[in-house]
Protein backbone atom coordinates (compact mmCIF):
# COMPACT_ATOMS: atom_id res chain seq x y z
CA UNK A 1 0.00 0.00 0.00
CA UNK A 2 1.43 3.35 -1.05
CA UNK A 3 0.70 6.69 0.92
CA UNK A 4 0.24 10.02 -0.88
CA UNK A 5 -1.10 13.06 0.10
CA UNK A 6 -3.96 14.39 -1.97
CA UNK A 7 -5.73 17.34 -1.63
CA UNK A 8 -5.55 17.80 2.15
CA UNK A 9 -5.49 14.18 3.09
CA UNK A 10 -2.84 10.77 3.63
CA UNK A 11 -4.46 8.89 0.83
CA UNK A 12 -3.05 5.10 0.66
CA UNK A 13 -3.45 3.04 -2.55
CA UNK A 14 -2.90 -0.71 -3.57
CA UNK A 15 -0.93 -0.94 -7.06
CA UNK A 16 -2.63 -1.85 -10.20
CA UNK A 17 -6.06 -1.08 -8.58
CA UNK A 18 -8.38 1.81 -8.37
CA UNK A 19 -9.02 1.51 -4.48
CA UNK A 20 -8.07 4.46 -2.17
CA UNK A 21 -9.04 5.24 0.99
CA UNK A 22 -8.24 8.93 2.47
CA UNK A 23 -8.27 9.73 6.27
CA UNK A 24 -8.89 13.71 6.72
CA UNK A 25 -9.60 15.96 9.88
CA UNK A 26 -13.14 15.26 9.51
CA UNK A 27 -13.48 11.70 9.73
CA UNK A 28 -12.37 8.71 7.23
CA UNK A 29 -13.22 8.75 3.17
CA UNK A 30 -12.93 5.83 1.10
CA UNK A 31 -13.07 6.45 -2.41
CA UNK A 32 -12.16 5.32 -5.89
CA UNK A 33 -10.29 7.74 -7.97
CA UNK A 34 -7.06 7.43 -10.31
CA UNK A 35 -5.96 4.84 -13.45
CA UNK A 36 -8.75 2.27 -14.00
CA UNK A 37 -7.06 -1.56 -14.21
CA UNK A 38 -9.08 -3.90 -16.85
CA UNK A 39 -11.49 -6.12 -14.85
CA UNK A 40 -9.81 -9.69 -14.18
CA UNK A 41 -11.66 -12.88 -15.69
CA UNK A 42 -13.06 -14.66 -12.77
CA UNK A 43 -11.44 -13.30 -9.50
CA UNK A 44 -9.10 -10.53 -8.54
CA UNK A 45 -8.85 -6.91 -6.91
CA UNK A 46 -10.63 -4.64 -9.38
CA UNK A 47 -13.16 -7.22 -10.60
CA UNK A 48 -16.04 -4.85 -11.07
CA UNK A 49 -14.00 -2.16 -12.59
CA UNK A 50 -15.73 -2.54 -15.77
CA UNK A 51 -19.30 -4.19 -15.01
CA UNK A 52 -19.89 -1.95 -12.29
CA UNK A 53 -17.36 0.94 -11.95
CA UNK A 54 -18.66 2.20 -8.16
CA UNK A 55 -19.68 -1.13 -6.90
CA UNK A 56 -17.07 -0.19 -4.09
CA UNK A 57 -17.91 3.13 -3.61
CA UNK A 58 -21.27 2.23 -3.07
CA UNK A 59 -20.49 -0.39 -0.21
CA UNK A 60 -17.99 2.38 1.20
CA UNK A 61 -20.75 4.61 1.43
CA UNK A 62 -22.97 2.33 3.25
CA UNK A 63 -19.80 1.26 5.67
CA UNK A 64 -19.52 5.25 5.90
CA UNK A 65 -23.17 5.78 6.94
CA UNK A 66 -23.23 2.67 9.38
CA UNK A 67 -20.06 3.47 11.06
CA UNK A 68 -20.45 7.08 11.84
CA UNK A 69 -23.74 5.93 13.68
CA UNK A 70 -22.58 2.34 15.09
CA UNK A 71 -18.96 1.22 15.60
CA UNK A 72 -19.24 -1.77 16.77
CA UNK A 73 -19.69 -2.77 13.11
CA UNK A 74 -16.26 -3.24 12.74
CA UNK A 75 -16.55 -6.04 15.29
CA UNK A 76 -19.79 -7.27 13.62
CA UNK A 77 -18.52 -7.23 9.89
CA UNK A 78 -15.46 -9.06 11.18
CA UNK A 79 -17.37 -11.51 12.69
CA UNK A 80 -19.59 -12.52 10.16
CA UNK A 81 -16.58 -12.57 7.58
CA UNK A 82 -15.22 -15.47 9.66
CA UNK A 83 -18.34 -16.96 10.53
CA UNK A 84 -19.32 -17.10 6.86
CA UNK A 85 -15.47 -17.90 5.36
CA UNK A 86 -15.28 -20.64 7.90
CA UNK A 87 -18.01 -22.54 7.00
CA UNK A 88 -18.54 -23.77 3.28
CA UNK A 89 -15.95 -21.11 2.10
CA UNK A 90 -16.87 -16.69 1.60
CA UNK A 91 -19.86 -17.80 -0.18
CA UNK A 92 -22.42 -15.51 1.84
CA UNK A 93 -23.61 -18.58 3.00
CA UNK A 94 -23.95 -16.92 6.11
CA UNK A 95 -26.86 -14.77 4.88
CA UNK A 96 -29.18 -16.98 3.84
CA UNK A 97 -32.55 -17.14 5.95
CA UNK A 98 -33.95 -20.57 6.96
CA UNK A 99 -36.84 -22.50 5.23
CA UNK A 100 -39.36 -24.25 6.27
CA UNK A 101 -37.52 -26.97 4.59
CA UNK A 102 -34.26 -26.51 5.83
CA UNK A 103 -32.44 -24.67 8.81
CA UNK A 104 -29.72 -22.16 7.94
CA UNK A 105 -26.38 -21.26 9.52
CA UNK A 106 -28.07 -18.05 10.75
CA UNK A 107 -30.22 -19.93 13.24
CA UNK A 108 -27.16 -21.79 14.76
CA UNK A 109 -26.17 -21.00 18.32
CA UNK A 110 -22.84 -18.50 17.79
CA UNK A 111 -24.82 -16.66 14.90
CA UNK A 112 -27.52 -15.55 16.76
CA UNK A 113 -26.02 -12.48 18.08
CA UNK A 114 -24.66 -11.67 13.91
CA UNK A 115 -24.83 -7.47 13.82
CA UNK A 116 -24.55 -5.70 10.44
CA UNK A 117 -27.01 -7.59 8.09
CA UNK A 118 -29.19 -4.45 8.02
CA UNK A 119 -25.63 -2.64 6.44
CA UNK A 120 -25.38 -5.68 3.61
CA UNK A 121 -28.64 -5.18 2.71
CA UNK A 122 -28.40 -1.33 2.52
CA UNK A 123 -25.59 -1.90 0.24
CA UNK A 124 -27.17 -4.88 -1.88
CA UNK A 125 -29.84 -2.92 -2.91
CA UNK A 126 -28.35 -0.09 -3.61
CA UNK A 127 -25.58 -2.31 -5.55
CA UNK A 128 -28.59 -4.07 -7.62
CA UNK A 129 -30.68 -0.64 -8.28
CA UNK A 130 -27.00 0.43 -9.79
CA UNK A 131 -25.69 -2.77 -11.82
CA UNK A 132 -28.70 -5.75 -11.06
CA UNK A 133 -27.17 -8.78 -10.91
CA UNK A 134 -23.70 -8.04 -11.01
CA UNK A 135 -22.14 -7.68 -7.47
CA UNK A 136 -22.58 -10.75 -5.14
CA UNK A 137 -23.12 -10.96 -1.47
CA UNK A 138 -20.34 -12.45 -0.35
CA UNK A 139 -17.84 -9.85 -2.24
CA UNK A 140 -20.41 -7.29 -0.19
CA UNK A 141 -19.20 -8.82 3.26
CA UNK A 142 -15.63 -8.35 2.35
CA UNK A 143 -15.31 -5.10 0.85
CA UNK A 144 -17.77 -3.97 4.32
CA UNK A 145 -15.39 -5.81 6.46
CA UNK A 146 -12.34 -4.04 4.78
CA UNK A 147 -13.86 -0.82 4.71
CA UNK A 148 -14.41 -0.84 8.25
CA UNK A 149 -11.65 -1.95 9.42
CA UNK A 150 -9.48 1.01 7.53
CA UNK A 151 -12.26 3.29 9.55
CA UNK A 152 -11.40 1.95 12.67
CA UNK A 153 -7.63 2.17 12.25
CA UNK A 154 -6.58 -0.97 11.33
CA UNK A 155 -4.55 -1.96 7.40
CA UNK A 156 -6.30 -1.88 4.15
CA UNK A 157 -6.62 -5.23 3.18
CA UNK A 158 -6.69 -5.39 -0.69
CA UNK A 159 -9.26 -8.51 -1.05
CA UNK A 160 -9.72 -9.46 -4.20
CA UNK A 161 -13.51 -9.50 -6.02
CA UNK A 162 -15.46 -12.05 -7.89
CA UNK A 163 -16.77 -14.16 -5.47
CA UNK A 164 -20.23 -16.13 -6.20
CA UNK A 165 -22.90 -16.51 -3.45
CA UNK A 166 -23.54 -20.13 -2.62
CA UNK A 167 -26.65 -21.24 -2.60
CA UNK A 168 -26.32 -24.55 0.41
CA UNK A 169 -26.75 -23.04 3.76
CA UNK A 170 -26.97 -25.65 6.85
CA UNK A 171 -27.35 -24.76 10.57
CA UNK A 172 -25.26 -28.46 11.38
CA UNK A 173 -22.34 -26.80 9.22
CA UNK A 174 -21.70 -24.34 11.84
CA UNK A 175 -20.71 -26.72 14.65
CA UNK A 176 -17.13 -26.79 12.60
CA UNK A 177 -16.54 -23.33 14.15
CA UNK A 178 -14.45 -22.71 16.43
CA UNK A 179 -14.98 -21.84 19.65
CA UNK A 180 -14.65 -19.90 22.52
CA UNK A 181 -13.94 -22.38 24.51
CA UNK A 182 -11.42 -24.12 22.80
CA UNK A 183 -7.60 -24.31 23.31
CA UNK A 184 -5.14 -23.95 20.85
CA UNK A 185 -4.55 -27.43 19.37
CA UNK A 186 -8.39 -27.34 19.04
CA UNK A 187 -8.70 -23.88 17.71
CA UNK A 188 -5.55 -24.60 15.52
CA UNK A 189 -7.10 -27.89 13.87
CA UNK A 190 -10.22 -26.20 12.96
CA UNK A 191 -7.76 -23.66 11.16
CA UNK A 192 -5.79 -25.82 9.70
CA UNK A 193 -9.06 -27.67 8.45
CA UNK A 194 -9.49 -24.73 5.58
CA UNK A 195 -5.89 -23.98 5.35
CA UNK A 196 -4.75 -21.85 8.05
CA UNK A 197 -1.52 -22.27 10.05
CA UNK A 198 -0.85 -20.90 14.06
CA UNK A 199 0.26 -18.17 12.34
CA UNK A 200 -3.05 -17.21 10.99
CA UNK A 201 -4.66 -18.26 14.13
CA UNK A 202 -2.91 -15.90 16.17
CA UNK A 203 -3.19 -13.32 14.08
CA UNK A 204 -6.73 -13.47 13.41
CA UNK A 205 -8.17 -13.91 17.55
CA UNK A 206 -6.35 -10.16 17.20
CA UNK A 207 -9.79 -9.47 15.58
CA UNK A 208 -10.88 -9.12 19.28
CA UNK A 209 -9.18 -5.81 19.73
CA UNK A 210 -12.96 -4.50 18.56
CA UNK A 211 -16.10 -6.04 19.67
CA UNK A 212 -17.75 -7.75 22.87
CA UNK A 213 -18.08 -11.04 24.75
CA UNK A 214 -21.38 -12.23 26.25
CA UNK A 215 -21.58 -13.46 29.33
CA UNK A 216 -22.94 -16.82 28.61
CA UNK A 217 -19.27 -17.56 26.64
CA UNK A 218 -17.25 -16.85 30.00
CA UNK A 219 -19.21 -17.19 33.07
CA UNK A 220 -17.57 -20.45 33.41
CA UNK A 221 -14.26 -18.55 34.21
CA UNK A 222 -15.73 -16.77 36.93
CA UNK A 223 -17.28 -19.01 38.47
CA UNK A 224 -16.87 -22.60 37.93
CA UNK A 225 -13.78 -22.98 35.60
CA UNK A 226 -13.60 -26.91 33.98
CA UNK A 227 -15.67 -27.70 37.00
CA UNK A 228 -13.50 -26.87 40.10
CA UNK A 229 -16.11 -24.28 41.17
CA UNK A 230 -13.43 -21.98 41.07
CA UNK A 231 -12.56 -18.92 38.99
CA UNK A 232 -10.05 -19.53 36.15
CA UNK A 233 -6.52 -19.17 38.31
CA UNK A 234 -5.03 -17.63 34.81
CA UNK A 235 -7.74 -14.57 34.96
CA UNK A 236 -6.35 -11.25 36.47
CA UNK A 237 -8.08 -10.79 40.28
CA UNK A 238 -9.10 -7.09 39.44
CA UNK A 239 -10.31 -8.00 36.32
CA UNK A 240 -12.26 -10.73 37.73
CA UNK A 241 -14.34 -8.97 40.62
CA UNK A 242 -14.96 -6.79 37.48
CA UNK A 243 -16.76 -8.51 35.18
CA UNK A 244 -18.13 -10.31 38.46
CA UNK A 245 -20.41 -7.63 38.81
CA UNK A 246 -21.42 -7.32 34.99
CA UNK A 247 -22.05 -11.34 35.24
CA UNK A 248 -23.94 -13.02 37.75
CA UNK A 249 -23.74 -16.56 38.69
CA UNK A 250 -25.85 -18.70 35.83
CA UNK A 251 -26.70 -16.68 33.57
CA UNK A 252 -27.74 -18.07 30.64
CA UNK A 253 -28.97 -15.09 28.12
CA UNK A 254 -27.03 -12.93 25.69
CA UNK A 255 -28.13 -9.79 27.16
CA UNK A 256 -25.17 -8.72 29.23
CA UNK A 257 -21.30 -8.60 27.71
CA UNK A 258 -18.18 -6.31 28.40
CA UNK A 259 -15.48 -5.08 25.24
CA UNK A 260 -12.82 -8.59 24.64
CA UNK A 261 -10.47 -5.72 23.79
CA UNK A 262 -10.19 -3.89 27.66
CA UNK A 263 -7.46 -1.37 26.19
CA UNK A 264 -8.97 0.05 23.09
CA UNK A 265 -12.10 -1.44 22.20
CA UNK A 266 -13.37 0.42 19.05
CA UNK A 267 -9.81 0.62 17.65
CA UNK A 268 -8.34 -2.25 15.21
CA UNK A 269 -4.59 -2.30 17.34
CA UNK A 270 -2.03 -4.21 19.11
CA UNK A 271 -3.90 -3.33 22.17
CA UNK A 272 -5.59 -7.21 22.51
CA UNK A 273 -1.97 -8.35 22.62
CA UNK A 274 -0.61 -6.62 25.38
CA UNK A 275 -4.08 -7.05 27.06
CA UNK A 276 -3.86 -10.70 27.16
CA UNK A 277 -0.26 -10.98 28.18
CA UNK A 278 -1.18 -9.20 31.51
CA UNK A 279 -3.82 -11.88 32.10
CA UNK A 280 -6.94 -9.32 30.98
CA UNK A 281 -8.30 -12.37 27.72
CA UNK A 282 -12.03 -12.55 28.32
CA UNK A 283 -12.33 -15.60 26.09
CA UNK A 284 -10.54 -19.07 27.55
CA UNK A 285 -8.38 -19.14 23.93
CA UNK A 286 -7.39 -15.78 24.05
CA UNK A 287 -5.77 -16.24 27.51
CA UNK A 288 -4.75 -19.47 26.17
CA UNK A 289 -2.71 -18.56 23.68
CA UNK A 290 -0.20 -16.72 26.09
CA UNK A 291 0.15 -20.07 27.67
CA UNK A 292 0.47 -22.42 25.23
CA UNK A 293 4.26 -22.77 24.06
CA UNK A 294 3.34 -22.53 20.09
CA UNK A 295 2.25 -19.26 20.72
CA UNK A 296 3.41 -17.25 23.69
CA UNK A 297 6.44 -15.77 21.62
CA UNK A 298 4.47 -15.21 18.81
CA UNK A 299 1.72 -12.80 21.31
CA UNK A 300 4.79 -11.59 22.82
CA UNK A 301 6.19 -10.23 19.27
CA UNK A 302 3.11 -9.00 18.19
CA UNK A 303 2.70 -6.80 21.57
CA UNK A 304 6.14 -5.46 21.47
CA UNK A 305 6.10 -4.40 18.05
CA UNK A 306 8.59 -6.74 16.91
CA UNK A 307 5.76 -8.59 14.41
CA UNK A 308 3.70 -5.50 13.44
CA UNK A 309 -0.26 -6.39 14.25
CA UNK A 310 -1.31 -4.49 11.01
CA UNK A 311 0.37 -6.34 8.29
CA UNK A 312 0.37 -9.76 9.99
CA UNK A 313 -3.48 -9.24 10.74
CA UNK A 314 -3.82 -8.05 6.61
CA UNK A 315 -2.25 -11.09 5.29
CA UNK A 316 -4.08 -13.38 7.61
CA UNK A 317 -7.42 -12.05 6.37
CA UNK A 318 -6.73 -12.39 2.80
CA UNK A 319 -5.98 -16.37 3.12
CA UNK A 320 -9.04 -16.23 5.35
CA UNK A 321 -11.26 -14.64 2.22
CA UNK A 322 -9.72 -16.75 -0.44
CA UNK A 323 -11.36 -19.86 1.89
CA UNK A 324 -13.49 -22.00 -0.61
CA UNK A 325 -13.87 -19.04 -3.24
CA UNK A 326 -16.59 -19.76 -6.03
CA UNK A 327 -15.74 -18.19 -9.33
CA UNK A 328 -16.92 -18.44 -12.76
CA UNK A 329 -19.94 -19.09 -13.54
CA UNK A 330 -19.43 -22.50 -12.82
CA UNK A 331 -19.71 -22.13 -9.07
CA UNK A 332 -22.79 -20.33 -7.32
CA UNK A 333 -24.70 -17.36 -8.18
CA UNK A 334 -25.43 -13.43 -7.42
CA UNK A 335 -27.92 -13.06 -5.40
CA UNK A 336 -30.49 -10.85 -6.13
CA UNK A 337 -31.78 -10.52 -2.16
CA UNK A 338 -28.88 -11.93 -0.17
CA UNK A 339 -30.96 -13.51 2.27
CA UNK A 340 -32.72 -15.82 -0.31
CA UNK A 341 -31.49 -18.11 -2.68
CA UNK A 342 -32.40 -16.93 -6.12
Amino acid sequence: MLPQLMGGCMCYSVESTTDWVAETEAGVELHVVGKKVPAPITYGVGFYSSSCPNAEKIIAAAVIQKWTADKTITAGLLRMFFHDCFIRGCDASILIQSTPRNQAELDAGPNLTIHGLDLIDTAKAALEKACPGVVSCADIIALATRDAVVMSGGPFIAFPTGRRDGRVSRILDVNNLPGPQDTVSDALAAFSSIGLNINDLVSLLGAHTVGVAHCVFFNDRLYDFQATGLPDPTMDVALLASLRKVCPPNLDSFGNAVPLDQGTDFVVDASYFTQIRMNHGILQIDQELTHDPRTVKLIRNIARNFTPFGPSFARSMLKLGNVGVLTGKKGGEIRRICSKIN
